[in-house]
């Protein structure tokens, strides 16, 4: 079959590689019919988060059922399924308590309760690195699904790929900022991050019946494009963060925002003295958005971190933690928890996923895709794939 490979940082080609097999009775073989490339595959892409050997690469995809283990019971050949990012068993302590991406089970060889930087991680994720358990991803013509009683969701015929393909993460993810920030109705978010996951953040906090939204971020278009998908304010970082925080606060009172989300992550546009400072302090990215955030929060506001963190950093603001009460959640989104919710929502007519979408690339044109989006070229804001053009 043909897939999206990572070859090292910066590198992905379009290679034939072999087919997909059952291994697990409880294994599905996936007909890709549509994928995407998300924010945190820029990590791998980018080299922030390490992957030693090539590597199909894609969390965001779905498709028609073409082969079923002989322990699978909810699914069947020819079946059209969203299939969630985390990898999942159902069953572990985890599972159990709604955090499907810390499963037990899922990730053997690098799995423990330390969360270090380089071992002992959570559950795995598709596609993600041999960190997160080393699974091909779906930017490819077929992939395995193991645990499928447990993740894949079948979806309306009526309703298109584009429809409901951000189902598998992004759209749970910003759902999962809002969760944690205890939206209840009333609210101002402020959302750090113009890219998807902080657009789907905000078209959930308005779901959930937040008065005000408010989305930041560095590029001009993508605050453009977000207002125009969100009905939310906009405020554009345009170098120095103090002047962000006062906006927020004006428009609070002086007070800030209820909640604040993290939709960056650790590698946000730096200046060249930001990157210096990083490398004096041995540190890899920067923690910048996340500081940003707990200065323009309010006094026991919450912080919701959704852009991927995986180093240690020193300075952290902890003083200013503890003085202001605030209450921080972050970590992978629990897809499985949220999924059947935010499908019905798009039955409903509730929410509109795919107005994101600026490029539809086939698969074959995978490094013009993975350019064009890590660049921020050409309007770009969200890329979908088809295996099969």
């Amino acid at each position: 079959m043909k897939a999206a490979v990572i070859q090292g940082p910066g590198l992905v080609t379009y290679e034939t590689v072999d087919d997909p097999i059952l291994k697990e009775a409880d294994d599905i073989i996936l007909k890709v019919t549509s994928t995407a490339i998300c924010g945190s595959d820029l990590h791998i892409y980018s080299g922030g988060i390490p992957q030693p050997r090539p590597m199909v690469l894609g969390h965001e995809f779905m498709g028609i059922v073409e082969d079923v283990g002989r322990g699978v019971t909810h699914l069947k050949k020819g079946d059209r399924v969203i299939v969630p990012f985390p990898i999942a068993c159902g069953g572990c302590f985890f599972c159990n308590h709604d955090l499907p991406g810390h499963c037990e089970n899922s990730n053997p060889e690098h799995y423990g309760p330390e969360g270090g930087v380089l071992t002992e991680k959570g559950g795995a994720m598709f596609g993600y690195t041999d960190l997160y358990g080393g699974y091909d991803g779906g930017q490819a013509e077929y992939v395995r699904v193991p645990y499928a009683n447990v993740g894949p969701r079948v979806v309306p015929d009526n309703l298109t790929d584009e429809q409901v393909l951000f189902l598998t993460d992004i759209f749970p993810t910003g759902y999962t900022g809002v969760d944690w920030a205890e939206i209840k109705g009333g609210e101002t978010v402020a959302i750090f991050g113009a890219g998807p996951v902080g657009v789907m953040a905000a078209k959930s906090a308005y779901l959930r019946g937040a008065a005000l939204v408010i989305i930041i971020d560095t590029v001009k278009y993508r605050l453009e494009s977000a207002k125009q998908t969100t009905g939310s304010a906009t405020i554009l970082w345009e170098g120095n963060v103090k002047d962000v925080v006062q906006q927020i606060r004006d428009l609070t009172q002086g007070r800030g925002a209820d909640a604040c989300i993290d939709a960056v992550g650790f590698e946000p546009d730096r200046s060249i003295i930001d990157k210096a400072k990083a490398v004096l302090h041995f540190e890899k990215g920067s923690v910048k958005v996340l500081e940003a955030c707990m200065s323009a929060v309010r006094r026991g506001g919450i912080v919701s971190v959704l852009g991927v963190y995986p180093y240690l950093y020193d300075n952290f603001p902890i003083g200013q933690f503890f003085d202001k009460g605030l209450r921080l959640r972050g970590g992978q989104a629990p897809v499985h928890k949220h999924i059947d919710k935010l499908l019905q929502y798009v039955v409903d007519g509730k929410v509109k996923l795919d107005d994101i979408i600026t490029h539809r690339l086939p698969l074959s044109e995978i490094k013009q895709a993975y350019d064009v989006f890590s660049k921020r070229t050409d309007g770009c804001v969200k890329v979908v794939l088809d295996p099969w053009t």
